[in-house]
């Protein structure tokens, strides 16, 4: 499999000249066959602040440990601040797509394109230090995306005090590139990650008699979490129950003491959200019980919410889109996405939006997120970051003429 070959449209491309067009596919190449993970994004941290200041962007400076916030001046110093999100870190997978620029680090890899959104960041800033948004245009450059750190502390670094908008999008392999989704409400699921800690009674796997064996235990938990969308959740509401990792044992011939159980809950409103942990909880302990075993189950803290987009500033981002790559380009996300997002976190306290941005090259196949064939084709970088670097310049117009300034959520909600 060699380098893709997408036809990048016009309009998203006229910003680019040769030389910021070669730059970025080199940052990009370079970040994909580099990745780390999360809250050890040392080295792209690093290459991320020498390629912002080979573009001559240089009011950079870290936070959040591994990140980086860019400062790009806008016309007015005293106009309203914009922000854009790019993530930067990579996931515990070991890559199999043959891309030339394959991960040089096994089992690590950038299958979710975080290697994309950190270089269309970079190109934002760059079309926006050439022709500036009315106010000032933060670029964060956001670690731990993966684990749903990054944004809070972000947000806890006080980068973003001073912001009244923001924006950021998800390279998404079921469009083609070209297409953009930016719709109204909720995109995106709340993502809560749960441990179930399961101690029995160990012994010879021969007299299992003798023994409360954890692993069957385990099992009858799986089955019995199962039912709780189909039998406690309204039908009509959208929820998912995923147990992911399931560790047990060490031999063939010994029961062991204990089993570690963990997975995810999506949601998409708080009364399912709350519903969801409190009924995992209830029924895990009460299959233990039935077992003769013992259910601990540990809710992990800060599972990021629902992902919904503010009226306003979703319409400046397809304002930004249709003037970038036209009105055709703009599709309906076409169904409810389950996936969890921790930009999720900035729209809680900052009016803004969450884009899908097509990444599938001409006569491609639909490949998922978090595999190990994931990629997403290049040009998709210049349709990012053009549709970003437009987005910033509408909602920063549209603020000031609207006299909206003042900090987070100084923007206010649905115009």
């Amino acid at each position: 499999m060699g380098t893709t070959t997408a036809v990048v449209p016009p309009m998203a491309a006229d910003g680019f000249d040769e030389g910021l067009s070669a730059s970025l596919i080199e940052l990009r190449r370079d970040l994909h066959r580099h990745p780390e993970l999360s809250l050890q994004e040392e080295r792209t941290c690093g290459r991320l602040a020498e390629a912002l200041a080979t573009l001559g962007i240089d009011e950079v400076r870290r936070v959040a440990g591994t990140g980086l916030v860019a400062r790009i001046a806008g016309r007015d110093a005293s106009a309203p601040k914009v922000a854009l999100r790019g993530d930067i870190d990579a996931l515990p997978i070991t890559e199999s797509t043959g891309l030339p620029y394959t991960s040089v680090h096994p089992g690590v890899m950038h299958a979710c394109g975080h290697d994309v959104h950190a270089t269309w960041a970079v190109g934002a800033a760059a079309l926006l230090a050439r022709a500036p948004a009315e106010g000032d245009v933060l670029v964060i450059l956001q670690p731990a995306e993966e684990i749903g750190l990054g944004a809070l502390r972000i947000l806890e670094s006080g980068a973003l005090d001073q912001v009244d908008a923001i924006f950021g999008a998800h390279v998404d392999r079921r469009f083609p590139v070209g297409q953009v989704v930016a719709d109204v409400g909720a995109v995106g699921a709340a993502a809560d990650a749960f441990d179930l800690v399961i101690e029995g009674r160990g012994g010879h796997g021969a007299r299992p008699h003798l023994t409360h064996d954890p692993i069957v235990a385990g099992c009858q938990v799986v089955s019995a979490l199962q039912t709780l969308v189909s039998r406690r959740v309204d039908p009509g509401t959208p929820a998912v129950v995923t147990i992911g990792r399931f560790h047990a044992g060490a031999a063939p011939n010994v029961i062991p003491d204990r089993a570690l159980l963990s997975g995810t809950l999506r949601s998409m409103d708080p009364a399912t959200r709350s519903l969801l942990a409190s009924e995992l909880r209830r029924m895990a302990e009460q299959v233990g019980d039935a077992m003769g075993v013992r259910v601990e189950v540990k809710m992990h803290e800060g599972g990021s919410p629902p992902v919904i987009n503010d009226p306003r500033a979703t319409e400046w981002a397809r304002r930004a889109v249709i003037s970038t790559v036209g009105e055709s380009a703009l599709v309906p996300q076409g169904g409810l996405n389950m996936g969890g997002e921790d930009f999720a976190f900035y729209l809680e306290r900052i009016p803004g939006c969450f884009l899908r941005v097509g990444a599938r090259e001409p006569g491609g196949e639909v490949v998922g997120a978090h595999t190990p064939q994931f990629f997403a084709a290049e040009e998709v970088v210049f349709v990012g970051a053009a549709v970003l670097a437009e987005s910033a310049r509408v909602a920063s117009r549209s603020l000031r003429d609207a006299g909206g300034a003042g900090g987070a959520g100084g923007a206010g909600g649905a115009a």
